[in-house]
This record gives structure tokens, C-alpha cells and sequence, in this order.
């Protein structure tokens, strides 16, 4: 199996040929299954330009928040764009481009885009203006918009145990965008918390086949809570 091996041994090798201009598709919810040392990484690299399709924008100190500071990221395909006040601060003075995507559309284009499907009808946004300019369509007597899935140059994606092949297992949580987003990347680089020789893994449980990962690295996470709330006793 050992020509099968897709273990990086350093991010620099992991993250080696982004560069500017570049779409990537991240993996995670708020911080949960986010790929926190990918993202360390792409700040050091001070790649610029860059599209980012993910479910928010971090936090200001954590996340893909922190590729705001200087200014790395162009533009952001997003659901959510709360709790972060330098997000705020670019969208409003024009330096950062933000389309808002539906949370289960945003989803289902990574995952149409991973299978090859360029285009679905949704009936969601419907009557709003994420349904501006959009091909309507009725079906059944309702009508449906026509949404474009999404493919990235890199995909960045957390895992909880992965083999040397790629094959991928997610836990808890983290199982929101990182299934979806691994299909849709040329190039998928996945961080797991456990890597494991090829058969170890119960083919039964994993949620990712390799053949979606072309590089994967042994990472230990932060893993910091958003908003940490504690009882007053």
C-alpha cells in the first residue's frame, strides 16, 4: 500500500501550490470542524485574492477570520456572517465582496459540484433577493430557482480519524460541511486528529473515500469554543 500513501509530513508540502487568486472551499460550522492549522498555514503563506466558500468567516482571532487582517480573502460565499467585527468592517467599506447562500443551499452546491452535477432547482430563496437574477422554473405548482453548484481550486477539511489512503471519518459535529466540501476541491488537503495504517478503519463507518483526498496530515487542534458559557454556581 505503500504507493497509496497521501500523508504530508509538514503544512508547507500540504497547502504547496495555492496561490493567489484561488477558490477554496472550507470545511466547518462556527469553529467546529474547521481546518485550523490549513488555515494557519494559508496566513503564513499570505496568499491573497482568495474566494472562500464556507459556512461563515470564523471569528476575529480564530478561524478564517484571521485571513481578514491582512486582507487575503477577496470575496466570501457564506451563510453566516455574525460574530466577527473586521468581516463587518470590510463589507462596509466595500474592501471585502460577500455572497449570501442559504444554509442548505450552500450545501447542496458543494455537494452537486463534488458529483458532477453543475446545476439543481431549489424551491429555497424563492420570492427574496438571493432569487435575483436566477432562472425560475414551476414544478408541480411551485416554483423553483435555478442554483450553480460549486467546485474549488483547494478544498481544506477536518476529519476526526483518516487512513494513509485518504479515507475519512468524522465525528460529532464536524460531520456539517467537511463530507460535502472534500468532493468539491481539485485539490482536497484534509487535517485529521488520528491518522491510521490502511485497514484499520471499519469500511462501514467511513464517510469519505479516499479517492476524494489527495493529502492528508496529522494536526493537533485548539479546538476553542465559540462562546463559552458557564453556570453561575
Amino acid at each position: 500500500m505503500a504507493g497509496f500513501n497521501k500523508v504530508v509530513n509538514n503544512y508547507q508540502e500540504a497547502m504547496a501550490g495555492l496561490s493567489d487568486g484561488m477558490t477554496v472551499i472550507s470545511g466547518g460550522f462556527g469553529l467546529c470542524g474547521i481546518a485550523e492549522g490549513l488555515i494557519a498555514q494559508i496566513k503564513e503563506m499570505k496568499t491573497k485574492d482568495l474566494t472562500f466558500v464556507s459556512n461563515n468567516c470564523g471569528v476575529d482571532d480564530f478561524g478564517l477570520g484571521v485571513l481578514l487582517a491582512d486582507k487575503q480573502i477577496k470575496k466570501m460565499i457564506s451563510s453566516y456572517v455574525g460574530e466577527n467585527i473586521e468581516f463587518e468592517r470590510q463589507y462596509l467599506a466595500g474592501e471585502l465582496e460577500v455572497e449570501l447562500t442559504p444554509q442548505g443551499t450552500l450545501a447542496e452546491k458543494m455537494r452537486a459540484g463534488g458529483a458532477g452535477i453543475p446545476a439543481f432547482y431549489t424551491a429555497t430563496g424563492y420570492g427574496t433577493p438571493v432569487a435575483e437574477g436566477k432562472e425560475v422554473k414551476q414544478f408541480n405548482g411551485r416554483n423553483y430557482i435555478l442554483e450553480e453548484s460549486i467546485t474549488g481550486d483547494f478544498a481544506i477539511v477536518r476529519a476526526w480519524k483518516g487512513d494513509k489512503m485518504g479515507n475519512l471519518i468524522y465525528r460529532d459535529t464536524a460531520m456539517n460541511f467537511n463530507p460535502m466540501a472534500a468532493t468539491a476541491g481539485k485539490i482536497t488537503v484534509v487535517e485529521v486528529e488520528e491518522i491510521v495504517e490502511v485497514g484499520e478503519l471499519n469500511p462501514s463507518e467511513i464517510h469519505t473515500p479516499g479517492i476524494y483526498v489527495d493529502r492528508i496530515i496529522q494536526a493537533t487542534f485548539e479546538k476553542r469554543i465559540e462562546n463559552l458559557t458557564l453556570a453561575k454556581n
